[in-house]
């Protein structure tokens, strides 16, 4: 069977078997209707910070969620096509284990960050995004700060770590990242991109798609980050766009009176005369970065062994070692686990597995301690 696409850019496996295609209608099983409204971000993040930073062309600004007053910094990178927001219900729960900080962040063209030059999505552009960032927050007092990264984020985390782009760096935590099957997904990811949907009819569509395709496998992170990956827009009833759209053909089994009911309500939808109506689509076009792709993964594993500081790798499945990373390992140069049945979006799929791992690892090595009361 062909490896998944579990590194891929967007930070989600392509559809699990048994799931649907864009385009074509999705029966669920029966049971009770979820709830797939949005979340907002304040129940899982204290503040929003916009961080200002000087370039040639002006000034870029990158967008913080940060939560926390003492300890360590936990600096959270999302993967390709995703935000900060893909972090909230893990910093919920680390806060509540361990005395930290966290810091997530928008990474270029992602998200609510706002760049002068939004096509360049170089791994050493992006790497030096972060010590930019670091530096405008905190000045010359930089706390102490462990550096964590899912996907694209692993790949950003582990360049700005070898670069020194963070002198207070403590320890790297890279999540379901490996390079040797990453470069061998990404001969099949334009395929797995152009199977997603190009729009929805609402972001409960959307998040609805996410959870139902295995994208996310935790509903409760989906509510509060799918937001960050798709936008709105205005689109013509009749743009090609919206054929491929996602709306009413994922259904629910429902009672009688229920469905009918509910085409009651879409009939009467249908029957409003609007020339443009409200859509999503996704905020980051992923196929457009292809150019990318090589230079964030090709060389990972020895540049990932060759940062000094304690690091810790998180898996979805032990198929991801390379031939580097299992000498490696064999080696005790870095601590592994692996958290089964998880998706490739591990910190949202098992949000309180990452939190205990990465909790323990920091403890461990006298980062930081459990807070009074919690029980490991």
């Amino acid at each position: 069977m062909e490896k998944q696409l579990h590194l891929n850019l967007l930070a989600s496996r392509p559809p699990i078997a048994g799931g649907f295609q864009s385009s074509s209608k999705m029966k669920m099983g029966p049971g009770r209707k979820r709830d797939f409204t949005p979340l907002p971000w304040s129940q899982y993040f204290e503040t929003i910070e916009d961080i200002e930073v000087e370039n040639e062309n002006g000034k870029d600004i990158f967008r913080l969620y940060c939560s926390g007053s003492h300890g360590p910094v936990l600096l959270l990178l999302h993967g390709g096509g995703h935000s900060a927001l893909s972090w909230a219900v893990f910093t919920a729960v680390i806060c509540s284990r361990i005395n930290c900080r966290v810091v997530a962040m928008d990474l270029r063209a992602h998200g609510d960050t706002k760049v002068k030059n939004p096509e360049d999505l170089s791994a050493d552009t992006m790497a030096k995004d972060i010590g930019k960032v670091m530096e405008v927050l905190y000045g010359d007092n930089t706390p102490p700060i462990m550096i964590i990264g899912h996907s694209m984020g692993g790949a950003i985390a582990v360049h700005t770590a070898a670069a020194n782009h963070i002198p207070s760096l403590l320890g790297l935590c890279v999540i379901d990242v490996v390079e040797g099957t990453a470069m061998d997904a990404l001969n099949s990811m334009q395929n797995f991109l152009r199977s997603r949907p190009k729009s929805f009819k609402s972001l409960e569509n959307a998040i609805e798609w996410s959870v139902k395709s295995g994208q996310i496998r935790n509903i409760e992170s989906a509510r509060v980050s799918m937001g960050g990956q798709v936008k709105k827009c205005e689109a013509s009833s009749s743009s090609p766009g919206v054929s491929n759209s996602i709306g009413d053909d994922i259904i629910e089994e429902e009672d009688e009176e229920v469905e009918e009911e509910s085409n009651k309500k879409r009939m009467k939808e249908d029957d409003k005369e609007m020339k443009k109506e409200v859509m999503f689509t996704w905020r980051v076009e992923l196929s457009k970065t292809e150019k990318y792709w090589e230079g964030w993964f090709s060389g990972l594993s020895a540049l990932f062994l060759t940062c000094p500081m304690p690091k810790l790798l998180l898996l979805a499945g032990v198929d991801r070692l390379d031939k580097d990373l299992t000498i490696g390992q064999m080696q005790g140069k870095f601590q592994m686990q692996v958290l089964p049945q998880c998706g490739h979006a591990v910190h949202e799929d098992a949000p309180e597995k990452v939190a205990d791992a990465i909790s323990t690892f920091m403890v461990r090595h006298k980062f930081t301690e459990f807070k009074e009361g919690y029980l490991c």
